[in-house]
């Protein structure tokens, strides 16, 4: 099956036309003030190339003095200073998380409504500091910039396997009584999606309230124009998370990227795996697809409903919001099968917090013996690569698995040009040859490991809206050990491959990885 008909290819394109269109916009208007200057202004050409260069320095010290990582500001800052149009005019329209001032505040006044219904957690996360005071340290950074507190009542179940996810969400949902909410970056409407709505009309003609969310961009191409129309017509309450239209929508690089159901409050679901045929090995188009996800039932749960409901209520300024957050955050009580402790969590570009990466750093400085991490995409800061060289260097076990068969070959060559820094640190590469991995995981010395919505590159890191769980002590721990496990057997080891490149190998990295974060 040719890549750009999957779902993961066709969103990419589409991305990637928006991303290339810009550019040739930018090249354009660069090459129109050359031959206007040399044309009409050459007289005042000196002066003109004096004030671009102004205005360049000026968006220069801006871009050095924000947030954003270091390389991630080296990009911008060569494009500008090299041409000084291309570079100004790429960034205005793509390198900025723009988000306006606005619809910021939308997502806080929500957020000021919805966040303190949530436990504060402060009891579950003093016993968690007498078990381990650095898991509870991350878990206290979650707490405090993210609200997101850590349960310990809350049962875990892990699924290797995106099917056996599926089916058990639908079992779950089949039992639905008050309502069922489901949040997706991206859904295909086919037997996948098919199956997931019979279950739905039948739960709402019972008289259960059905919301369904899904990305515009992730999904466009495989629903319809009118597919919200349709599911409305069953009685299913729709939206789309900012719609692809033509012209500068600036926001339009911010993805809802989340992968979330939650059924009645007390039963929830994340992880990996959108809802289109080739997440379950319907189709077949990169071999294998892999992919995971969490089950949880419990308190928890209110978490999971809480990132539902901001993004329901505060992606359209003109939508009628809840005006009773309560009535879909029930109490729940405490799981008698309960074991350890879970702390779902959101990522927002709402905000200047990189919580997933952070996480993602914090783990790898947890870990004392080994830190395993598998993602699509390979496309990380100098943070997060000095983080895992590091600890590798400290003696730690840091393995890495990436695809083994690409769905984005331009992307799967940026992810291979890191592995030769991170292999002269130390880290350990692995590539899944069944086919495509999906999932997004790490999983630390036995104890500590998260499964979510989060790749490893700079879209999910720093422009997408992602959720993901941790979680730490528990089964689930061990059996996301195990699947890890699995797919090393499965995979083959690239790491002295790239140990020692050669030279053009290398310079056609750092060309790649120049354009790392555009993508």
């Amino acid at each position: 099956m040719d890549a750009n008909k999957t779902l993961e290819g066709e969103a990419s394109v589409k991305n990637g036309v928006k991303r290339l269109v810009f550019a040739g916009i930018a090249i354009i208007l660069q090459v129109i003030a050359i031959l206007l200057i040399n044309l009409h202004f050459s007289a005042q050409a000196e002066w003109f190339a004096i004030g671009l260069r102004l205005l360049g320095s000026l968006l220069v010290l801006f871009i050095y003095n924000g947030y954003e990582t270091s390389d991630v500001k080296m990009m911008w800052i060569i494009a500008i200073m090299a041409l000084p149009i291309f570079g100004t005019v790429l960034y205005l329209l793509i390198g900025l998380n723009s988000h306006t001032f606005r619809m910021r505040k939308r997502y806080e006044e929500v957020d000021e409504k919805l966040m303190p219904l949530l436990p504060d957690g402060t009891t579950s996360l003093a016993r968690l500091a007498e078990e381990d005071a650095r898991a509870a340290n991350i878990s206290r950074y979650l707490s405090k910039m993210a609200a997101y507190p850590v349960y310990d009542d809350t049962a875990i179940t892990y699924f290797d396997d995106a099917t056996k996810g599926i089916e058990a969400q639908k079992a779950d949902m089949r039992k639905a009584q008050h309502f069922i909410f489901m949040e997706y970056h991206a859904i295909e409407d086919a037997e996948s999606w098919h199956a997931i709505q019979d279950v739905l009309e039948e739960r709402v003609r019972a008289g259960v309230e059905v919301r369904v969310f899904y990305d515009d961009m992730g999904s466009i191409g495989f629903v319809n124009t009118d597919f919200v129309k349709r599911l409305e017509s069953h009685g299913i309450k729709a939206k789309v998370f900012n719609p692809f239209a033509p012209g500068l929508n600036l926001f339009l690089n911010n993805r809802d990227h989340r992968k979330i159901t939650v059924i009645d409050g007390q039963v929830g679901y994340t992880g990996g795996y959108n809802i289109a045929n080739e997440y379950f090995n319907l189709t077949h188009p990169y071999g294998h697809w892999k992919d995971t996800g969490v089950r949880l039932e419990g308190p928890a749960v209110k978490s999971l409903t809480a990132i539902f409901l901001e993004m329901w209520n505060a992606s359209e300024k003109d939508d009628v919001d809840d005006t009773n957050y309560t009535q879909y955050l029930p109490d729940v009580a405490a799981n008698a099968d309960a074991k350890g402790y879970v702390q779902p969590y959101a990522d927002s570009p709402m905000d200047d917090v990189m919580l997933g990466e952070d996480v993602y750093i914090s783990a790898t400085e947890y870990a004392q013996d080994y830190v395993w991490y598998v993602t699509p995409y390979l496309i990380i800061t100098d943070e997060m690569k000095h983080a895992l060289g590091l600890a590798a260097r400290r003696g730690v076990d840091v393995r890495i698995i990436t695809p083994g068969i690409p769905d984005k070959k331009l992307v799967y060559g940026i992810t291979r040009s890191y592995y030769h820094s991170l292999v002269r640190c130390g880290v350990r590469i692995f590539e899944y040859t069944p086919g495509f991995v999906h999932a997004k995981m790490c999983i630390a010395d036995d104890k500590l490991a998260t499964c979510g919505t989060i790749n490893l590159d700079y879209r999910s890191l720093y422009h997408h809206f992602e959720n993901g769980c941790l979680y730490y002590g528990c089964d689930a721990v061990a059996d996301t050990k195990a699947d890890f496990e699995w797919m090393f057997e499965q995979g083959r080891e690239v790491t002295e491959d790239y140990r020692d490149p050669r030279a053009h190998i290398r310079l056609g990295h750092l060309i790649l990885r120049l354009a790392a974060p555009l993508l």
